[in-house]
């Protein structure tokens, strides 16, 4: 396994990307919906037994039915692509992942942690001024599938973000 690679992806208005290789950060980002086309592009001529880590989420309380529906089109978007691309992919529970580094739903602490870990990972984008909590949280969760994941590759996504 000394090849592996690992991804995630935070899909979303604010999402954000991360590629672990041979446990070295590799790449990360913010990003659209080109990107991850591009991505998986790349990621369907990857060797056999690559997988795609999903976070599994639901629909949250006092969220809008549009935000919702707006939500469950792009997560849809997303499978339909991993599987046209013919990239497995498992769903994971964010309680889980996050379980790995200790965090709650502060995106705060997310921050912290992938600084500790990833010390030279940039995470405030071009033009803002602020951390991305969501290359953040690609990041952790692309380490989560590199430390768990049975595959010489993962590929991970967390949609908390996409709207």
């Amino acid at each position: 396994m000394a090849d592996d690679l690992h991804r995630h992806i935070d899909p979303g208005k604010s999402g954000g990307y991360a590629i672990i290789h041979r446990k070295e950060l590799a790449n990360h980002g913010d990003f659209d919906k080109q990107t991850i086309i591009s991505l998986f592009s790349a990621i369907a001529h990857m060797p056999e037994g690559a997988v795609c880590c999903l976070e599994k989420v639901h629909a949250m309380p006092k969220q809008g039915a549009v935000s919702m529906f707006s939500f469950g089109e792009n997560f849809g978007w997303l499978k339909g692509v991993l599987e046209t691309c013919h990239i497995p992919y498992q769903e994971i529970p964010p309680q889980k992942w996050k379980k790995e580094f200790g965090l709650n739903s502060e995106k705060v602490k997310s921050i912290e942690v992938c600084r500790q870990l990833f010390p030279d990972a940039e995470l405030i984008p071009p033009n803002c001024r602020r951390p991305h909590d969501g290359i953040a949280e690609a990041i952790l969760m692309a380490e989560y599938a590199r430390r768990n994941m049975d595959a010489p590759s993962a590929l991970a996504f967390d949609e908390e973000h996409w709207d």
